[in-house]
């Protein structure tokens, strides 16, 4: 890659941050699946009574690490989407 491309893919990377779609993805798609893992993963904490310090923690990153994950995902497809549509045709 050039440093015109290198330079290029980094403003949509930051474009891809500021839009909408991209938050609202994370948010509906990364937390719901985060808040099923903690879940599964510290549900018999919770219900049992057990809880200690670490399954609050745990509960509480495991949906944040979620929405992490589809956020740069998200990013990622808008960034190639908008790179496919900034390409010249032949």
């Amino acid at each position: 890659m050039s440093t015109a491309t290198n330079h290029q893919r980094a403003l949509l990377w930051r474009q891809a941050f500021r839009q909408r779609s991209v938050w609202l993805r994370a948010l509906r798609l990364g937390l719901s699946v985060g808040l099923l893992q903690a879940v599964v993963n510290q549900g018999d904490h919770w219900v049992s009574g057990s809880v200690s310090r670490t399954v609050l923690l745990k509960s509480i990153v495991s949906p944040l690490i979620g929405f992490a994950l589809v956020l740069v995902s998200a990013a990622e497809t808008w960034v190639q989407r908008s790179a496919e549509q900034l390409q010249p045709e032949p």
